[in-house]
């Protein structure tokens, strides 16, 4: 079954905690694809030059098909892969985190380095909150320009999000709406233009959820 649906971080942010000195800043970007979350990468590592270490961890897509973990020097499965874990555990996707370490002077361990990653990341998303994202169908209808205000008052109380209206001659309403709603969104369309509108598909995107 396709997905409809996924979760990912309502915004872009950065949180930090500190641990035997040691500090670990997250830094969490909403990214649509895997060069993105590279680049993302290498940004967080110029802007944080002097870190020690920029652990990180990325998933890309609705169906989260593709991720990847990098320890950056960290002892082997100390860094990226919890990073990853809180990811996964969250369900999330496009997102990447970025674990920017400055060390204190006492070693933590293999245990403590895993733990400290992990809260970093954890930190970081409860700070920035999380946000669904629901595909949905984009649609235009044209109709009679004096029909269009009465038209996007109804499309909006029924969940469909106006983008725009085009007034050349007759007018074109832009507009995105849930799939499942669309039997609804064209009986309202056919009500209010005699059944002389249908509205016609030409996409669909990603839409955070209200």
């Amino acid at each position: 079954m396709a997905v409809t649906s996924y979760q990912t971080i309502a915004r872009d942010g950065e949180a930090e905690i500190e641990v035997e000195r040691s500090r670990f800043r997250c830094t969490l970007v909403r990214v649509g694809d895997e060069a993105e979350a590279r680049a993302v990468v290498e940004q967080v590592r110029r802007r944080h030059w002097e870190a020690r270490h920029h652990c990180s961890a990325f998933v890309v897509g609705p169906e989260r098909a593709v991720e990847a973990a990098h320890d950056d020097g960290e002892p082997s499965g100390t860094a990226g892969p919890p990073i990853l874990g809180i990811l996964r555990g969250r369900e999330l996707g496009d997102v990447v985190a970025v674990v920017s370490r400055w060390f204190g002077g006492t070693l933590l361990g293999t245990g403590g380095l895993t733990r400290a990653y992990a809260e970093a990341t954890r930190v970081a998303l409860d700070e920035v909150g999380t946000v669904e994202r629901v595909l949905q169908d984009l649609c235009e209808v044209m109709v009679d320009i004096a029909a269009v205000g009465r038209l996007e008052h109804d499309l909006r109380s029924r969940g469909a999000r106006v983008l725009g209206v085009d007034y050349t001659g007759e007018a074109t309403l832009r507009f995105a709406v849930p799939p499942a709603a669309r039997g609804v969104i064209e009986e309202i369309v056919a009500e209010l233009t005699a059944g002389t509108a249908v509205p016609r598909t030409i996409g669909q995107q990603w839409v955070d959820a209200r």
